[in-house]
């Protein structure tokens, strides 16, 4: 595949939700991309950005994996036709790769989050993290960390003034 092919591809991918507070939370470890089982209306809703991706997670229900807790909204120009906004969707992962999910989610204790929700190629994709959650004290060294690089990139750029 030449450059050019690879930056359309990658202008392509257009993002639609994005979950903040799961890189607040846990430790995202490793990351999927998988599709999603849809009904027409949620696609509609979807490319007007009507989803949250806020309170979601994966479920492994036998050899399938369930997203749960992912609310698209209502089509603006829906008839009679009408979807549950919290029903649980089907994921899209190749067996093996459900297989690995399985082994690090019943072995470690590990959680499945959506990071981000995206249009790729005209498809609706969601990246998926395996993640361990952050203790109290993980948080608060992360924003004191956060709140360190802001004040040391001020204190560069003060100086260069």
């Amino acid at each position: 595949m030449t450059v050019d092919k690879k930056a359309e591809r990658k202008k392509a991918e257009r993002i639609i939700a994005d979950n903040r507070k799961a890189h607040h939370d846990y430790h995202l470890l490793e990351t999927f991309e998988a599709g999603l089982v849809l009904i027409g209306t949620e696609v509609k809703a979807i490319r007007e950005g009507r989803v949250n991706l806020r309170d979601s997670f994966g479920r492994i229900v036998g050899t399938e994996l369930w997203l749960h807790g992912v609310h698209i909204g209502s089509y603006s120009c829906r008839g009679y036709a009408d979807h549950a906004p919290l029903r649980p969707r089907k994921l899209l992962l190749h067996r093996t790769e459900i297989r690995k999910l399985v082994g690090k989610v019943t072995e470690r204790g590990m959680t499945i989050v959506p990071v981000r929700m995206y249009f790729k190629d005209g498809r609706v994709k969601i990246a998926i993290s395996l993640a361990k959650g952050k203790q109290a004290h993980d948080r608060r060294e992360t924003i004191k960390r956060r709140e360190i690089d802001r004040e040391t990139r001020a204190a560069v750029k003060e100086r260069q003034r």
